[in-house]
């Protein structure tokens, strides 16, 4: 326990993070949550403490961990992660390690008696994730998965809307995802090559679908059943070094969910649409009483009462400015980054064992959507989602 430079109290909690130079690692997990937390003097918690959250940070590549580390006024980080691991400073251990190290990681962790926390997909099939759930509860350490798409401005106002009744009886959902990432050969490619490799956990399936099981859960309900194609459309590529590699994985999938409730879902996900839409990630919800359209930040309305009455004809040029006729809903508050809120709550709950249901369990559920997703394309067909146990 040291004292804060104006007299408060910091509790200091180690943290591994293991994959942290990566492009999703760096950016999101460390300078805007973890390096964003301890410039703002830590986590205030329920005693009056703060909780300081103390990186180190594990990687294969050494000079970028260590300019990482001077960059942002860091001391420890190590390739050694055995190392790591046996310092018991170091209460959790997170990983955004590729897909197909994830696993490993996480087990060797849970048997160093390590708190968990990680990106998704947890591991590259169902039986593995839910492998690692009952691994952690037989170990009696804390987990959870990052989820924050959740924690999105626009999807916490649409989450609003959903709770305050706004559209009545929900019918439908639409979701449209994806860019252009670019092939490699005369423009660099936006994601590392490995996301087109199925042999190295890649595939816009195992991506996305994880994203969409938990958004999906949490905004709409359950998902009864699933119809998934999938598609490679770019067959060849050119990696980070300027070789060109041939395509395993899928590059788009067009997913239909049917919800317990009686809600449809239709989701496009692509690497390979030019965007026409006001945002990389866009929701419209139609129901009774209105319609919504959440991007990432923003998200527009629409009334029953307001709601124009447009009529087919192809012979006249459209009369309605249809975009002019939907309202913002206000933010009303701020919102911080989607990644630091969830760390706080995971800290927190390492901490003070706050409620927190964001665990294995639910990540494992995100894998077993994309393996029925797959499924689902590869036998041409509906599946069914069964509910999963932990």
């Amino acid at each position: 326990m040291n004292e804060g430079d104006e007299g408060m109290a910091k509790q200091h909690i180690g943290v591994i993070m293991n994959g942290v130079t990566g492009r999703m690692g760096t950016n999101q997990h460390l300078i805007r949550s973890i390096v964003a937390i301890r410039e703002e003097g830590g986590i205030p918690l329920q005693n009056g403490d703060y909780l300081m959250p103390d990186p180190i940070l594990v990687g294969r590549r050494p000079h970028r961990l260590q300019e990482l580390a001077e960059q942002y006024g860091l001391s420890r980080w190590t390739t050694n992660l055995d190392e790591a691991l046996a310092d018991e400073y170091n209460e959790i251990y997170f990983d955004a390690q590729t897909t197909n190290r994830r696993a490993a990681g996480i087990k060797q962790a849970i048997a160093a008696g390590k708190h968990i926390y990680c990106e998704k997909p947890t591991a590259e099939s169902t039986e593995e994730a839910l492998e690692l759930v009952q691994l952690a509860k037989q170990a009696g350490v804390k987990n959870g998965v990052v989820q924050d798409k959740l924690f999105l401005p626009g999807l916490l106002k649409l989450k609003r809307l959903i709770d305050s009744g706004f559209f009545g009886d929900i019918y439908s959902v639409r979701m449209e995802f994806g860019y252009w990432v670019f092939e490699g050969d005369w423009q660099t490619c936006q994601r590392p090559s490995w996301n087109y490799k199925k042999e190295e956990g890649g595939g816009i399936i195992v991506d996305m679908f994880a994203h969409w099981r938990y958004v999906i859960k949490h905004l709409f309900g359950d998902i009864k059943a699933v119809s998934c194609l999938g598609a490679t459309h770019i067959p060849e590529r050119v990696d980070e070094n300027g070789d060109a590699y041939q395509a395993t994985a899928d590059d788009a999938a067009y997913g239909t969910f049917e919800l317990e409730n009686g809600v449809i879902v239709q989701a496009n996900s692509s690497w390979t649409v030019r965007v026409n839409r006001e945002d990389l990630l866009t929701i419209q919800v139609d129901g009774k009483e209105g319609s919504a359209v959440a991007g990432l930040r923003d998200c527009k309305i629409q009334h029953r009462v307001n709601t124009p009455k447009p009529v087919w004809n192809p012979d006249v040029p459209n009369p309605f400015d249809f975009q002019s006729q939907w309202q913002e809903v206000p933010a009303n508050t701020e919102f911080d980054n989607a990644f630091k809120v969830q760390w706080e709550m995971f800290l927190k709950h390492v901490a003070e064992d706050t409620a927190y249901d964001l665990d294995l369990l639910e990540g494992a559920k995100g894998t077993q959507l994309s393996e029925l997703a797959l499924q689902s394309w590869q036998e041409r067909r509906w599946i069914d989602v069964p509910e999963l146990k932990g």
